[in-house]
Formats: structure tokens, C-alpha cells, sequence
């Protein structure tokens, strides 16, 4: 099941979103202090935020997060967090998750969906690859940035040029 995920569960999102991470940093995950469960429930808890959770037997497995940027056209997205449980891998959660968020997308009329994506995340970028993301021609990586832009046309064939 797929569904918004509640203020009380950020505990474990955030403990979700620490298992994942720790697989794509082959020294550990850095510790810069960042308190991960008061950022999600700040996020769970912004009502310009959406946070979206796959449950499966009673637990969370998969959560995305994204929301409009201040800044940003109106009609793009940016897609902040995106995590399945490595132990949920290549079970379909991650791509019924995407699915999830292309349609909230596109019912709150979103064209474009952009992503930073770690440039050591091989797993992810095959996934978000396979989905129909391409790199971003507007934000090429900086060559001391550690992370990709990605766009995805929420439409289908518009707003990716």
C-alpha cells in the first residue's frame, strides 16, 4: 500500500532513509549533525510538502518526498528524498512508488520533475534511468559536485527538451 506518510512515523522514515544512504557511501554516511528525524517531520509536516510511504506488512519500506521550490516555476517539482529498504530491492516497491508520485504530479499539474542524485549512487541512477530520467541539460555537474541533476517529463514527452 502506498499512502501519505503520517507525523508519528518520521522516527522511522528517517531510520528508513539511514539505511539506504548508508548503502551508497562506501566510508559511512558523513555525520554533518543534520537531526534526519526532525527534517522529516518537517516535511511530513509542510503543507506545501508531500511524503509518500510504501507500507508493507505493517512497515514502511519505500518513502519519497518532494515539493514545488520556492524559486522554481510553478509547474516543476523537485524530488527531494526517494529510498527503498535495501532489503525491499528489486521487488517493484521503488517503481510502484514512482509511479505514486508521477500521478500527485501530475494531478497538481506538475510538467517537470527534477532530482540530485549521488554520482556514486549506480544503483539509483540505473533506476531513476529506467524510469525515463535523463540528465539535466540546464544544471550540468560541477566537476568537484558529488551529485547529478536529473529531469523527468511529468507528461510523458513534454517539458524535457
Amino acid at each position: 500500500m502506498i499512502r501519505t506518510a503520517l507525523h508519528a512515523e518520521a522516527e522511522a522514515v528517517a531510520e528508513l532513509h539511514a539505511r539506504a544512504r548508508a548503502t551508497y557511501y562506501p566510508d559511512g554516511v558523513p555525520q554533518d549533525g543534520t537531526d534526519w528525524s526532525a527534517r522529516w517531520r518537517d516535511a511530513i509536516g509542510r503543507p506545501d510538502s508531500h511524503v509518500l510511504c510504501a507500507v508493507h506488512e505493517g512497515r514502511i519500506v519505500a518513502i519519497a518526498s518532494f515539493r514545488t521550490v520556492e524559486g522554481a516555476p510553478t509547474d516543476t517539482v523537485k524530488l527531494f528524498q526517494f529510498h527503498v529498504d535495501p532489503g525491499h530491492w528489486r521487488t517493484g516497491l521503488g517503481a510502484a512508488l514512482h509511479t505514486a508520485c508521477v500521478e500527485q504530479w501530475q494531478a497538481d499539474g506538475k510538467r517537470v520533475a527534477t532530482l540530485e542524485v549521488h554520482v556514486d549512487n549506480e544503483r539509483a541512477r540505473a533506476f531513476y534511468a529506467r524510469q525515463g530520467w535523463l540528465p539535466d541539460p540546464a544544471s550540468p555537474p560541477a566537476e568537484s559536485d558529488h551529485h547529478l541533476f536529473l529531469r523527468y517529463a511529468v507528461g510523458g514527452e513534454s517539458g524535457v527538451e
